[in-house]
């Protein structure tokens, strides 16, 4: 019998990092995590953009090449991830919370990445309070994007500007690329167009670009969740039709 084929993971962030967060799917405590493996990161990668395919047949023969990169470079990319979503996160909460009180989606950023990244933070930012997750989550970046640096190069020529190209380590060009570009949107993006799909209106939680006309845009695509959504109001006002005339 045939293997079951599972449904690709949605891409609907409006920019890889972002799909990178949404990896996890729901966005919150127990979600399913889709990053289980390195050939899963770099299929992934290749959906997105990250790599193209020739490369990504050359970042798995480096793989090959020295045993353990594989790992390493996956818990760097997922180590990418969760500081990206805990100051995404940060920014996403509406009121600063109650001293000692964690904020729920910071929760849930350390609850969902249990059992592939607990490794990945130290235990002294927990201790130090919710105010220091989102400093500490850009610390772990910042030690990221500095060590894909390392690993760049700058290429000039006569007839257009010098670039950064990153990536030249195979066996790191994804999490290294992954890095650049995290620091990018979180420098050059306006926050206010990050936005959330509400999981507590039945949303997956997944984080997205607004780039509506009128920044209007509450899920993550409305062909999934938002219609999901209207499908259960729906439901919810005939269950309650029903009811009402019955009592009638």
């Amino acid at each position: 019998m045939a293997e079951e084929r599972k449904p690709e993971l949605r891409i609907v962030g409006g920019h890889p990092v972002l799909d990178l967060v949404n990896t996890v799917t729901p966005r919150r405590p127990g979600g399913r995590e889709h990053l289980t493996s390195p050939t899963a990161l770099l299929a992934w990668s290749r959906r997105v953009g990250l790599v193209g395919a020739g490369e990504a047949r050359a970042v798995g023969a480096a793989w090959r090449a020295r045993p353990g990169s594989a790992g390493q470079a996956l818990h760097a990319a997922l180590d990418v991830r969760e500081s990206v979503y805990e100051v995404l996160a940060a920014r996403l909460l509406d009121a600063t919370p109650a001293p000692g009180a964690e904020p729920p989606a910071l929760a849930g950023a350390r609850d969902g990445r249990r059992g592939h990244t607990s490794s990945l933070r130290s235990s002294a930012a927990d201790r130090a309070g919710p105010g220091a997750r989102p400093a500490a989550a850009l610390e772990h970046l910042a030690l990221r994007w500095a060590a894909a640096t390392a690993r760049s190069t700058l290429v000039a020529a006569a007839d257009r500007p010098a670039e950064v190209v990153v990536g030249t380590d195979l066996a790191f060009a994804v999490p290294d690329r992954l890095a650049f570009a995290a620091v990018e949107l979180l420098r050059a993006v306006d926050p206010a167009h990050v936005k959330q799909c509400p999981a507590g209106e039945g949303g997956c939680g997944w984080l997205f670009l607004d780039q509506s006309r009128n920044g209007s845009r509450r899920w993550c695509a409305m062909a999934d969740c938002g219609a999901q959504a209207k499908a259960r109001k729906l439901t919810a006002r005939r269950r309650a039709a029903r009811a009402s005339t019955v009592e009638a």
